[in-house]
């Protein structure tokens, strides 16, 4: 189950990194095509990679340790109260992002049932962008219950914060408070 959980997130970053290179290729493709008198309106297609890549990227990012979370409270709380804390912020988060979830599939349900349609020049079906953000959801909510299960049944440590890298590790700040003679 591990391996196949962690193949989802992996691949959902793949394919975040994926669309990011959509961005550089529908970038260049206009450059290029003004450098030859050509109208390439791929601002649209630009925006859509990049819905895609943000959404299909946070659940990659969330278990690497790359989302931006501030410490300074837990960070000098007990192991059962900072336990307790983390546990409270993943069901947190994994309520609203299942709330998220509902109205994405939602938006990409009447997005196909209406058949719109972007209003540029290739007019895409807006469910395809929205599938992904919708997508990007679900794979979070699935990393945040799989943080929880961990949390909570494997009483380990949460893989965002094992994977974490700090500017100031917590052992280096402990450290330099306590050090109180001057550098030679």
């Amino acid at each position: 189950m591990r391996r196949a959980l962690d193949g989802i997130y992996t691949g959902a970053g793949v394919f975040s990194g994926l669309f990011l290179v959509g961005i550089a290729l529908t970038i260049i493709a206009q450059v290029v095509g003004r450098m030859v008198g050509l109208t390439i309106d791929s601002t649209e297609t630009a925006g859509f990679c990049l819905a895609a890549s943000t959404f299909l990227g946070l659940a990659y990012t969330l278990r690497r340790g790359g989302h931006i979370r501030v410490t300074l409270a837990i960070r000098h709380a007990g192991p059962a109260l900072r336990r307790g804390i983390e546990v409270w912020c993943l069901i947190v988060s994994a309520a609203g992002v299942a709330y998220f979830l509902y109205w994405s599939v939602d938006l990409v349900w009447f997005s196909w049932k209406f058949n719109e349609l972007s209003p540029g020049l290739m007019a895409i079906p807006f469910w395809i962008p929205r599938l992904a953000m919708a997508l990007g959801a679900l794979i979070l909510l699935i990393a945040l219950i799989d943080e929880l299960v961990c949390l909570l049944v494997q009483g380990g440590r949460p893989s965002y914060e094992e994977n974490a890298e700090t500017v100031l590790p917590q052992e280096d700040a402990r450290d330099a408070s306590l050090d109180t003679e001057p550098a030679r």
